[in-house]
């Protein structure tokens, strides 16, 4: 699998936990991206990000050399500053003032160092990782109901399905992969619900949406086991054969009844569909994602579901089964080794006595630490309180994406020592570093991953990394070297690393845990080099790996069996009121990734959606005096945040929508995350990011701007702003203030071109240098009409005789196609160019693509495609 041509590797997608297999080819032009068809994960297909990382290999604004105390460094003294600060912490408060935050984006063997090293030698139980934002609710349900973490089915049952539920995941923008089967399921007959506050791209084609009301879940999958029990459809001879705590569910389900339809808000019809659907369907799939664990109860949430599988014996047989689709490359990896503060590596339980034990000794780690640590939002509450004296976070932003941003700056800014691993040099919470180290990206590094069907594939680096940038592992060893710890962190290759791990999962291990490498445990370099995607558990007995679990019990529990678990409806914690009366969601958009840190430099995929925009019902806006295109400002006590406001019937009457991906690089106001309070689920930790009340109201600026520039800049005057990437620059949006003149960062010295109309409260201007194109400023009323595509490829370009003055109007004076919003940013078709297609006779979405070319990429785009044509067909109708 290493190699899939001359020169060319195969590798996996760093993106969401499909785990998309990717070739890197090396050109005459620079290295290409394409799909694997090899690979099982995704036959070749690819979303926009997967097809576009080629445009993410440009080095840009990376981190290349090691600073210490804001002065740069090599690694030696690096390394040595890091160990020295670690060991001085420890001396004068304990091993519990130190803590590590750590990413779904790191590699399996990345994350075994650090735990190892955490945990069994500095003694601190204090690990936790981004993904306790991602899938620690699902963790919990997976460990109430099997006896450990475990995803029982594969993506193969997404084929074979009669029926596929979605909850909680708009996955045609956030596993566009996997929809493609769903979508290929509901072509050959298969039944497609989805469950969603919103109507998203997901609910095209679907035969139903239930849009429930925000934290109704539990109600809602209460109500279902009820009525299944009721219509004598639970297979009470599998329960008896294989589970337990039936009684003890219905009974929770029963008093949760009174109060269940006033939870979900769901029509009677809507609901009884449902209800028959699922009663009448034996191969059914429910995929539960981000809507369901980003709750204060995602852990009963995912419970509720559990309960409905185990109570029909929908489980483990081709075509059925409940599946937990992961948001991050390797949040699967890192709950192998032990990255959440609540786990040890291989699955052992922190909690057992006998388990520590056996950890301790395969470590030879006197000083393991058994217990829980403090989990993502305690941890930054400890750091502040001044606890955690010292902290280490790798590859991820905590300043952006944990809740009540505010007070983790505040915490970050308080620590008296705070290393960060990244590999870009300026990121919100890089600012707070005393130490910065350089690490190696994708492309440059080398080991595993597992997504989200326990499928484990090879990273391959195919590029190297730039200045002094290395493997996460490689530093964390040397670090261990310089504490002492060399002798057990005597590595030389990931390999060996990897070895390690598998002979963990199998140490001792007579079928107590599932997670089980042991058949991979004297894999040579060689094999590690080759080794092909395949799916734990991986034994003797099961050397090709285990695509289902459970059908014929085998639970990995004390008596083999597993539990149903009673859950109740409990109503979300933070309630709208007077000031606050609408309830944000927060999520993912179809093209972007976290904190843009990488798709951030793609012009490509920042064309779709070029800055965080509010979603809002059409009479919530008019209530609050926004209209469509206006900038809004969402607030509450907490903070504030300013988006353009879309107006959409698709999202919930009292109910707004905003994106979590801008940050303070991108945006002077756009960090979402500064509106969330906090709120926990009390069994997993994982913050509530589905439910904040805000208020909304128009931003009132006295007029809009469109900055285009070479260079970047942070317009520091102006009321509002966001940025954008170009293929040679960037685009500004920006608002002004009354009497606000020209904005700072715009070049030095008066324009080359100068155009104003004071009635109109309009100005353009052009900057050149030495003939080429440097900057265009537009302010006023005439951004509306301005060309961005046609004046953003005229960045250092030298202008041609017409397109001076042409400039200053924002529009070529002759023709041209005006492409308008990107909708596909594969084939980069905007919606003018589909708009058109509609207008001379496509009346189907394959007509449209076979026009355009629109859809014909990763498909993630056909949804939106078919809207805008439902809505021209409703058009005619109307008209006729």
């Amino acid at each position: 699998m290493g190699s899939a041509a001359e020169g060319a590797v195969k590798t996996t997608c760093p993106y969401c936990g499909v785990g998309c297999g990717v070739i890197a080819r090396p050109g005459p032009k620079g290295w290409t991206i394409e799909g694997d068809k090899d690979h099982p994960a995704n036959f070749g297909k690819l979303c926009s990000k997967g097809a576009m990382l080629a445009d993410m290999l440009d080095p840009g604004p990376r981190l290349t050399m090691p600073l210490v105390d804001g002065r740069e460094a090599d690694w030696e003294t690096a390394i040595t500053a890091t160990a020295d600060r670690l060991r001085a912490t420890i001396a004068a408060h304990g091993p519990e003032s130190v803590a590590f935050y750590l990413s779904g984006q790191l590699l399996t063997e990345d994350y075994y160092v650090i735990n190892k090293l955490a945990k069994g030698f500095l003694g601190t139980p204090h690990v936790d990782t981004n993904s306790r934002l991602c899938m620690a609710s699902t963790v919990v349900g997976h460990r109430r109901a099997f006896g450990e973490d475990v995803v029982p089915g594969s993506y193969e049952d997404l084929d074979e399905a009669e029926l596929i539920v979605l909850v909680g995941s708009n996955l045609a923008w956030c596993h566009p992969i996997l929809h493609r089967r769903v979508e290929a399921a509901a072509r050959r007959g298969a039944k497609l619900v989805v469950i969603d506050p919103r109507r998203t791209d997901t609910c095209e084609g679907a035969d139903l949406h239930l849009a429930i009301r925000p934290g109704g879940d539990v109600a809602l999958f209460n109500t279902l086991l009820l009525h299944l029990a009721d219509g004598d459809a639970l297979d009470l001879e599998w329960i008896d054969a294989h589970a337990g705590g039936l009684d003890e569910a219905l009974a929770a389900a029963r008093d949760d009844a009174p109060q269940a339809a006033e939870a979900h808000g769901l029509s009677l019809s809507d609901l009884d569909r449902f209800l028959a659907l699922f009663t009448a369907t034996e191969k059914v799939v429910t995929v539960f994602s981000q809507g369901v664990n980003q709750s204060a109860s995602g852990s009963d949430k995912v419970t509720a579901i559990l309960n409905v599988h185990l109570a029909t014996g929908r489980i483990g047989r081709p075509g059925m089964g409940p599946f937990s689709v992961t948001g991050q490359p390797n949040a699967m990896g890192g709950r192998e080794v032990g990255g959440l503060a609540n786990q040890l590596a291989a699955h052992f339980n922190p909690d057992d006595p006998a388990d520590h034990d056996r950890l301790r000794r395969f470590w030879d780690a006197p000083t393991l630490r058994a217990g829980h640590g403090l989990k993502a939002v305690d941890l930054f509450h400890a750091v502040k309180a001044g606890r955690i004296k010292a902290l280490w976070v790798m590859a991820t932003n905590p300043a952006v994406s944990l809740p009540d941003s505010a007070l983790v700056r505040e915490a970050l800014a308080f620590c008296p020592t705070v290393i960060v691993s990244d590999v870009v040099a300026d990121t919100d919470t890089a600012r707070h570093a005393h130490i910065l180290l350089p690490a190696a990206a994708w492309g440059e590094k080398d080991g595993t991953v597992t997504n989200s069907e326990r499928r484990i594939s090879r990273q391959r680096g195919f590029l190297p990394a730039p200045g002094e940038a290395r493997a996460d592992w490689v530093a964390l060893r040397d670090v261990a070297r310089a504490l002492g710890y060399g002798a057990a962190f005597d590595y030389a290759h990931p390999a060996e690393i990897f070895a390690e791990h598998a002979a963990l999962s199998a140490f001792e291990n007579e079928g107590a845990r599932l997670f089980n490498l042991g058949g991979l445990s004297s894999l040579s370099r060689a094999a590690y080099e080759a080794l092909e995607p395949v799916q734990w558990p991986i034994t003797g007995a099961t050397p090709e790996g285990t695509a289902r679990l459970f059908a014929e019990g085998g639970f990995p529990t004390q008596d083999r069996r597993a539990r149903l678990h009673p859950v109740r409806w409990i109503a979300p914690k933070s309630k709208p009121c007077d000031r606050f009366p609408l309830v944000l969601n927060t999520g993912r958009y179809r093209d972007q990734w976290h904190t843009m840190t990488r798709t951030g430099l793609s012009a490509r995929l920042a064309a779709h959606r070029s800055e965080p925009t509010l979603d809002i019902h059409p009479e919530d806006a008019l209530a609050h005096g926004l209209g469509e295109g206006e900038l809004a400002v969402v607030s509450n006590d907490l903070g504030r945040m300013t988006a353009r406001v879309r107006v959409t019937e698709g999202q919930g009457r009292g109910q707004v929508f905003l994106p979590i991906h801008w940050t303070d690089a991108f945006s002077s106001a756009g960090v979402v995350c500064g509106l969330m309070a906090g709120t926990t689920d009390p069994f997993s930790g994982q913050p509530e990011s589905k439910f904040s009340p805000v208020a909304v109201a128009p931003l009132g600026a006295a007029r809009e701007g469109l900055l285009f520039t070479r260079t970047r800049i942070r317009p520091g005057d102006a009321v509002h702003w966001t940025r954008m990437t170009l293929e040679r620059g960037d685009l500004v949006t920006l608002a002004q203030g009354p009497d606000a003149g020209m904005p700072q960062g715009t070049p030095q010295g008066a324009p080359d071109l100068r155009f104003e109309d004071i009635r109109r409260n309009t100005l353009s201007a052009v900057w050149l240098e030495e003939g080429r194109l440097e900057a265009v400023l537009y302010l006023g009323p005439i951004v509306q009409g301005v060309n961005r595509a046609w004046v953003a490829d005229r960045l250092d370009r030298v202008l041609e005789g017409g397109d001076r003055a042409a400039l200053l109007a924002g529009r070529p004076a002759g023709p041209v196609v005006d492409r308008g919003r990107i909708l596909c940013s594969c084939m980069q078709v905007g919606e003018k160019t589909i708009q058109a297609a509609i207008a001379q006779g496509a009346a189907t979405v394959d007509t449209i693509a076979t026009r355009t070319q629109a859809g014909t990429g990763c498909g993630s785009c056909r949804a939106e495609i078919g809207e805008i044509l439902n809505n021209a067909q409703l058009i005619d109708h109307a008209a006729e």
